[in-house]
């Protein structure tokens, strides 16, 4: 049976490879729907979770979505690659991060193509989802796999299709974000659409490899210019003594020609302070300069220093001196209501604040204690939110305004609160400051 006919008779099986924040969900929206899937990763403590415990490592993904799928015999984890050959589709949900010079690190989507090379096999799917520049899938992944012998859109199918992901969204989940896709020749399209439509209210495909993954580019390149266009209106207005806040609420009344961004203390997620880079570093090869990309860039990760740079002054005016000053930063993940932590600005804040020789804590119910991550290495756990704890810190810090933060309770018991998402708006008092 060919794949056509056994994806349109649901008879096909699904590897993911990747079991994080991207890879998870979309396993789990093909198992629900009674297609088999084996989900790989190298993280051996996710195989257990999966396999034995039934437990999700994600804390807005519900462990019952994974006990039904494994219970059902949809789900199954893997270390083992060796069993690749067994996926009829193959999905790519792994890391594109950058490396020290802010300069694109390729090596997850490299050494999952060479390992998927290794065992691909005649009429298999192979779909990338991991964001990335343009031309990544036709000079990586279509070189490594024709380089076997075989030819895309005859021998096997080749995607660029990109995650949209937007993780505790309660608007929006996996299956009802439409999906762009882009294949190498027309035929790896339309079995594309055809997979991700078991899955997916709406798949939208576009004429290549090279616009599909020019679109993410763009949906967070539009993203991070705007966020830095409010970030620098931040810097300006807080200097003309104008809240900020309130200039884009009355803003937004505009019915038309607008549309809001909120400034904060820097960038998070594994998107928007990464992606924009990737067009740069190609665009470079071209012999063009990305000017509003990178400027974007400069402002946003100028922003944890113009906070704490408030921090600092905000304790100057109550007689404190940064240095040996007790701080407690509240929320750590990279956006409200969920663990994240990828380049949350919490933690560049953390990091800034000790190098000024304050002694800082942080409070996040969703992060219990930090892991080791690529660019920290802190050994802290959260501090619980009580009458005691609040008080004995000379400043509290807000980066990321969870829902479940009490901050009438937290107003009441500070002794300084630095605001940087607007949340304590409704408390006046000269302990509160802006940032």
């Amino acid at each position: 049976m060919d794949l056509k006919s056994k994806v349109k008779q649901n008879k096909f099986t699904v590897g993911i490879i990747g079991l994080g924040y991207v890879g998870l969900p979309l396993a789990l929206e093909f198992a629900n729907k009674g297609i088999k899937v084996i989900g790989f990763d190298l993280d051996e403590s996710k195989v257990k979770k999966i396999n034995s415990e039934k437990q999700s490592y994600i804390k807005h993904i519900p462990s019952d979505k994974i006990k039904s799928a494994v219970n059902k015999n949809t789900l199954i984890a893997t270390s083992d690659f060796s069993k690749l050959p067994e996926a009829d589709a193959i999905i790519i949900c792994v890391p594109t991060p950058l490396n020290v010079n802010r300069e694109p690190d390729m090596s997850y989507v490299i050494n999952t193509a060479e390992v998927i090379g290794k065992y691909i096999r005649k009429g298999q799917f192979v779909s990338l989802e991991s964001t990335t520049y343009p031309g990544t899938t036709d000079e990586i992944l279509l070189k490594i796999f024709e380089s076997k012998g075989l030819k895309a859109g005859k021998d096997f199918y080749l995607c660029f299709s990109p995650e949209r992901e937007d993780p505790n969204n309660e608007k929006y989940s996996t299956s009802t974000i439409p999906k762009v896709l882009g294949g190498v020749t027309k035929q790896c399209t339309e079995i594309g659409k055809l997979i991700y439509e078991k899955v997916i209210v709406k798949v939208v495909p576009v004429s290549s490899t090279k616009a599909a993954e020019s679109t993410k580019l763009l949906e967070n390149i539009f993203r991070s210019i705007n966020i830095a266009l409010v970030n620098e209106l931040k810097v300006v207005f807080d200097r003309m003594g104008i809240d900020v806040w309130e200039v884009i609420e009355a803003a937004s009344t505009k019915p038309f020609g607008y549309t809001p961004f909120y400034p904060g203390p820097g960038l998070g997620g594994h998107c928007i302070p990464i992606d924009p880079f990737y067009l740069t570093w190609k665009a470079r090869e071209y012999e063009i300069s990305t000017k509003f990309i990178e400027l974007a860039g400069e402002i946003n990760t100028s922003m944890p220093e113009y906070v704490v740079n408030k921090v600092y002054h905000a304790l100057n005016e109550n007689k404190k001196c940064l240095k040996d000053s007790k701080i407690l930063l509240l929320g750590l993940a990279y956006k409200k209501d969920i663990d994240d932590l990828r380049e949350s600005p919490s933690l560049k804040l953390i990091e800034l604040l000790q190098d000024e020789g304050a002694v800082v804590d942080y409070s996040d119910d969703y992060v219990n204690t930090i892991p080791r991550l690529r660019k920290y290495e802190f050994s802290k756990k959260s501090v619980k939110l009580t009458k005691k704890n609040i008080s004995k810190y000379d400043l509290v810090l807000l980066s990321t305004d969870h829902s479940y933060f009490d901050y009438k309770f937290i107003f009441e018991n500070a002794k300084i609160i630095v605001d940087t998402r607007n949340a304590f708006k409704n408390f006046l008092g000269k302990k509160l400051y802006k940032a």
